[in-house]
């Protein structure tokens, strides 16, 4: 067994077809076959079920693949420490953000990380929380930002700042004359919410004391895929929503009609953070990303000071 044979293993598993899984790996499908089988006869297991309409992989073949994933990291770990021993933070980093944190805090740290880094290469994917933890474990991504907790004895957390909700909603809504904004109000309010899977919606209903969307009359059937169109939706006069801090530096802000207010509220406030694999071999990298955001950060979020990775965030 040698890395190429992990290499074909996972091109199969992945692609669930040898055919694909030769072009993948550029070699001839007999030649990835052959492989396969040398392997499977080898470790006297099969790691494939093979029929002339599917390929899947057996139940033995996904705990050997998961080693295969951990094998193949480490073995491009030791490849990036030879290419770059001078410099600890060469190379990729595969980062996955969610969609809400994304697109205001990147501007934030993409400049400063290429001037203090310059051979640090973000490779960034943008996707919902379920996807990216799916990806780590699957090996497919380095860190993720998320803005839930995740307890997973896998993964390690390094928590970097406390982003407060803002209330925002169109200037001829009952709210712009109120000067208080209870947790009444709120619960009361026309609540535009994003689309299921995104965990800014899960957080608004618990910010809002909505236990069931689907009590919530006509509101229940306008969902967005991104903030941007929810805001769109609140520009139009179709109701009000939670916005995290860092979002309203966007340009939606100006002539937009959208009023913004800050939520005086205690639990208002989501904790955003790294999450990563204990296995990952890269600390230095998290490390150095975490601090540069942090650095990078306004004052309308809170910042965590720097600390151990705990397996559990606390919000």
């Amino acid at each position: 067994m040698n890395l190429r044979d992990l290499k074909y293993l996972i091109a199969v598993a992945e692609t669930r077809h040898f055919g694909k899984a030769a072009d993948r790996c550029f070699v001839s499908q007999p030649t990835l076959s052959g492989q396969i089988k040398k392997l499977e006869d080898e470790l006297d297991i099969k790691l494939f079920e093979r029929t002339n309409r599917s390929v899947k992989i057996t139940p033995v073949g996904e705990t050997v693949l998961q080693h295969a994933y951990q094998i193949m990291e480490q073995a491009d770990s030791i490849m990036q420490l030879a290419h770059s021993h001078s410099d600890p933070l060469a190379g990729p980093l595969r980062l996955g953000a969610i969609p809400t944190i994304s697109p205001y805090l990147m501007p934030l740290i993409l400049l400063p990380m290429k001037q203090q880094f310059p051979q640090l290469r973000l490779v960034l994917s943008e996707e919902m929380t379920g996807v990216l933890l799916t990806r780590l474990h699957n090996h497919e991504i380095d860190v993720a930002l998320l803005a839930t907790p995740v307890d997973d004895q896998d993964f390690q957390t390094v928590p970097l700042y406390d982003e407060p909700f803002w209330l925002a909603y169109p200037r001829d809504h009952a709210f712009y004359t109120q000067e208080n904004i209870s947790r009444r109000d709120l619960e009361k309010t026309d609540l535009l919410l994003l689309s299921e899977g995104h965990c800014l919606a899960d957080q608004a209903m618990s910010v809002c004391r909505l236990q069931n969307r689907d009590n919530q009359g006509d509101m229940a059937d306008l969902r967005a895929a991104s903030l941007e169109t929810l805001l769109q939706l609140v520009a139009a006069g179709m109701g009000s929503t939670l916005v995290p801090a860092l979002a309203l530096r966007g340009s939606w802000t100006t002539g937009s009609g959208i009023v913004t207010r800050k939520l005086e509220l205690p639990d208002a406030r989501r904790r955003v953070s790294l999450v990563f694999r204990k296995t990952f071999p890269r600390r230095q990298a998290i490390d150095a990303l975490a601090d540069l955001i942090r650095q990078q950060l306004p004052t309308s979020v809170k910042v965590v000071a720097g600390k151990r990775a705990s397996r559990k965030q606390n919000q």
